[in-house]
């Protein structure tokens, strides 16, 4: 690839003081310490799906729409975009003075080999590119969609928040097999990652991006608007547990956890230097995955008998107590509150639960007594409690169940395998999701049913797949809302995952800092109080 001209005289400066040895240049400098929900194993935001990955991303690399706190689109790193030829052609023009990390100029061909990326790991946007007959970059600052057809949320997908979200990056970078990770974390987001002073399992370290350029004009809402740096350097402190944590921030050793969990919000309530705040108003919505390719899951008969089993109840008490407050059931298959949701068909769910009846139906389904191997990820309070409820479920259904204890990164390396569980594969997860993530159709990645391309677990439903091509062609909101009516229902029969309830999750953050904004944890605009 050609080599651009690095920046001269003040940009030169400005890289040169990011070059500066940390022990320099952290004597002077403002620390923002924070404590992630769990420990950040994958660096490539694309590469993988979890929360904890995506949060890093935003921190370094940009995308070219955010999203409001009204789930609507405002332009990025671009100026604006015009909209031609009846809705088929689209020009995206990027704002001028855009810097990657490494000093070289934001051009159009990196955002084009970006998006490529992308969509070959998001089902929102191989969406988008079925719609696609032409991306190029018709300068360096125009990026083109030549459509087939209209596509009016073409700057939902590109801005989306659900992961995994569409990062901009060298093109030299972008250029990596979707299905590898980057070798070199280089975004031009407000932040630079410090590789050398990564220490797995512990620590991940960011500074200011001295050549990033804010967008003017707007305000500060969700990962849309101004994104103005506060502080030289941001570290993300791993913790072994939840006291270790809930103590730290207590203590003033950390400014701010991302999670406080349940058990320990009375005590962080009563802190008198803590500020307690939920940010996402959709909350986390829960779910158990089965594997389609492998027995006893692979028999619908079995997946339908299960639903008698699941108590949405107790899987929500176990993780947030009995306060009714912090959870809602019946849970669907989109996100309660948001216009897509429904109770309709969910019957299976909700009725009287009778392990004695299931336990007939799943054997008369041909249930040969099969191992399930069941994988928790044990170093995440909020999933193990959840993984202890599925556990007593499995075997009062009359499962043959194996608990397999994993931490977090080994979980999302087995659960990439399709090879039997005496192979080292897997019959069963569980994860969790922001509401967010199960607005619609459109990047609801567990409702697909597009077998082996699809999300771990590899559901297949042709109808699923009928039913969410329609929904992209409805033409208001009365009729999408009928369609994911009729994509609740078939969920059912084929039940490409279970719904386990819908709960609130609070952040938690010394009283010494301002300007933590919403929906997911965002360190722009963030400032000492």
């Amino acid at each position: 690839m050609e080599r651009r001209t690095l920046l001269k005289g003040a940009g030169a400066a400005s890289l040169a003081t990011l070059a500066a040895p940390a022990k320099l240049r952290a004597q002077s400098m403002t620390t923002l310490r924070f404590i992630p929900q769990i420990d950040l194993v994958y660096l490539d935001p694309v590469y993988t799906t979890p929360y904890v990955s995506r949060n890093h991303g935003y921190l370094v690399f940009d995308t070219l729409y955010g999203m409001d706190s009204n789930f609507k689109m405002q332009p990025q790193m671009l100026e604006g975009h015009s909209i031609e030829n009846d809705g088929k052609l689209w020009n995206l023009t990027l704002r001028p003075g855009l810097l990657w990390h490494d000093g070289e100029k934001v051009l159009a061909r990196d955002c084009v080999a970006s998006i490529q990326r992308w969509a070959k790991r998001d089902p929102f946007g191989a969406t988008l590119m079925q719609a696609t007959d032409e991306l190029s970059a018709v300068d360096d600052r125009t990026i083109r969609f030549r459509l087939k057809y209209p596509f009016p949320l073409l700057p939902e997908a590109l801005g989306k928040i659900p992961s995994p979200m569409c990062a901009m990056m060298p093109e030299r970078l972008a250029q990596t097999d979707p299905f590898q990770q980057v070798r070199e974390i280089v975004g031009s987001g407000p932040f630079r990652f410090v590789p050398d002073e990564r220490v797995p399992g512990a620590r991940n370290v960011y500074e200011k991006f001295a050549g990033y350029k804010p967008r003017e004009g707007g305000r500060p809402d969700w990962t849309a608007g101004p994104k103005v740096v506060h502080y030289d350097r941001v570290v993300w402190n791993t913790m072994p547990d939840i006291g270790t944590a809930t103590s730290a921030l207590q203590a003033g050793e950390q400014d701010w956890m991302e999670y406080a969990y349940h058990d320990m919000l009375p005590l962080l309530r009563k802190a008198p230097n803590v500020e307690v705040k939920v940010l996402d108003p959709t909350g986390m919505v829960t779910m158990l995955r089965v594997n389609h390719l492998q027995p006893p899951f692979d028999n619908p008969a079995i997946r339908r008998a299960l639903f008698g089993a699941i108590d949405q109840t107790s899987f929500m008490e176990a993780l947030a107590g009995s306060d009714r407050s912090l959870y809602h059931v019946p849970l669907g298959f989109f996100a309660p509150g948001t216009p897509m949701a429904s109770e309709e068909g969910l019957g299976p769910l909700t009725g009287p639960r009778d392990f004695a009846k299931v336990r007939a139906e799943i054997k008369a389904a041909g249930y040969k007594g099969e191992k399930v191997v069941l994988m928790v990820p044990a170093d995440s309070p909020t999933l193990k409690s959840q993984g202890d409820v599925a556990a007593d479920m499995f075997q009062q259904a009359g499962l043959n169940v194996d608990y397999m204890a994993l931490d977090w990164g080994t979980m999302l390396t087995r659960r990439n395998r399709k090879d039997s569980a005496e192979a080292g594969g897997w019959n069963a997860f569980v994860t969790s999701w922001a509401g967010m993530d199960w607005l619609n159709p459109a990047g609801h990645i567990a409702l697909r049913g597009n077998g082996e391309a699809a999300y771990a677990g590899w559901s297949t439903s042709p109808r699923l797949e009928e039913l969410r091509s329609a929904w992209f062609r409805a033409p208001n909101e009365a009729a999408q809302k009928a369609i994911c009516v009729d994509m609740q229902k078939q969920a059912m029969i084929d039940v490409p995952y279970y719904p386990l309830g819908q709960y609130v999750q609070p952040t938690a953050y010394r009283k010494s800092i301002t300007g933590i904004g919403g929906g997911i944890p965002t360190f722009w605009n963030v400032r000492p109080a």
